[in-house]
């Protein structure tokens, strides 16, 4: 678990309902919850400067509020620096993301760039600004900003950016033509018990719900395996639960679920299906499970499946983990996963103001790990790389249809 993930996530959920008062007040709490550091992070996390995250320290400490009202003291405040340059916001939406700015359809939302270069780059432009409302332009139009990441090889790909600028070309001419898209992974798995999960939730007060003391159990407890499958076109979640392991036949198995129940009544004529997903896993780009469970797929459905993975150390890119998985974790938070059927009731009641559905189907079967796809197995897949990167990207298409 990352800690800074977290605070932003939390932060990030609230963060357009507040206004100028209320986000200083909540991330000077946090700050203050944090101690040593707390200004730091916080700061990090919601793109407040350091001065209005101590200022904001100050007046709950004082306990000082402006007239009822009003968000600030009479006479302050200055003007949004969009207002006096109308035209930042969009000279600033070419400069990161040129490839996907106006297309909400985009798997990725990201920028790699510091925000002291976006700050001296729209300077030069006649666009004068500073590193912080850099920071804080990027936060309101919904952009995640990230340092620099190594793999473990010591360094990023250097062909990160150009495999994400395919990504998206890809998947805007599959959605052009109507084909399916679905972005997939597994959720990290859970603890099936009495046991304490992260969030809080309303209850009468001092009424927790009482949970184990730890949560640090052997083997022969239950765990539950979600792997999610977004379709990108209708803005809907599926969500295989699983029982047993998270292998590359579990999952291709939760994909053809998806297929079975949702997919081919959608999609009654499609012939294409591009799913995008992480590098590792159990879809990752080098699994030779997963490819010969796809063959299987493609032969059932006669759909061409197209798989366009993202770089080693990416997969917070992926659409589905901000798209459904966030969502998910915010419905259960708080709430012990005492069973099955309480995790699959949790997930199925997900939904947002945007229209998300999402649907959940327990899958009792058995998936053993140690499968060995021999190479004579690997001559049967169909899989036709594509020019740039074949080994993140490919099709396998289907050799003797048996439609399911």
């Amino acid at each position: 678990m990352n800690p800074r993930s977290d605070l932003r996530k939390k932060l990030a959920g609230v963060w357009p309902l507040l206004d100028e008062r209320t986000r200083r007040l909540l991330a000077a709490n946090e700050a203050r919850a944090l101690g040593r550091s707390g200004i730091s992070a916080v700061s990090r996390a919601c793109g407040l400067s350091r001065k209005a995250i101590s200022k904001g320290i100050k007046e709950i400490e004082a306990g000082t509020a402006p007239p009822p009202g009003r968000v600030r003291q009479p006479g302050g405040g200055r003007r949004k620096i969009t207002a006096h340059d109308p035209r930042l916001t969009g000279a600033m939406e070419r400069m990161i993301d040129p490839e996907t700015r106006g297309d909400p359809e985009s798997p990725l939302r990201w920028t790699c760039k510091s925000t002291r270069t976006l700050a001296a780059q729209l300077s030069r432009q006649r666009h004068p600004i500073s590193h912080t409302k850099v920071a804080q332009l990027l936060h309101d139009l919904g952009y995640s900003l990230q340092g620099n990441r190594k793999t473990e090889e010591g360094e990023d790909h250097p062909d990160r950016d150009a495999q994400f600028r395919y990504i998206n070309t890809t998947v805007k001419r599959a959605l052009a033509k109507g084909a399916p898209v679905v972005s997939v992974d597994t959720k990290k798995k859970e603890l099936v018990g009495n046991y304490a999960n992260g969030g809080e939730q309303w209850l009468p007060e001092k009424t927790p719900v009482k949970v184990k003391g730890h949560d640090f159990p052997g083997p022969d407890v239950p765990r539950a395996y979600p792997y999610g499958i977004y379709d990108l076109g209708q803005n809907t979640g599926f969500v295989n639960l699983g029982m047993d392991h998270d292998t590359g036949a579990f999952a291709v198995a939760s994909i053809r679920g998806w297929w079975r129940h949702e997919g081919r009544r959608l999609y009654p004529e499609a012939k294409d299906l591009l799913i995008t997903a992480d590098a590792g896993g159990s879809n990752g780009s080098r699994l030779r499970l997963w490819k010969l469970e796809l063959q299987k797929l493609a032969d059932q459905t006669a759909l061409s499946i197209s798989v366009c993975h993202f770089p080693p150390g990416t997969s917070k890119w992926n659409k589905i983990e901000h798209r459904l998985f966030s969502f998910i974790s915010s419905n259960w938070r708080g709430e012990p996963l005492r069973n099955y059927e309480t995790i699959v009731h949790l997930i199925s009641k997900t939904t947002t103001a945007m229209g998300l559905k999402v649907t959940c189907r327990l899958d009792r079967r058995k998936y053993p790990i140690g499968r060995k796809v021999t190479d004579e197995e690997m001559k049967r897949v169909n899989l036709e790389r594509h020019k740039f990167h074949g080994d993140w990207n490919y099709t396998i298409r289907p050799i003797s249809p048996k439609l399911i």
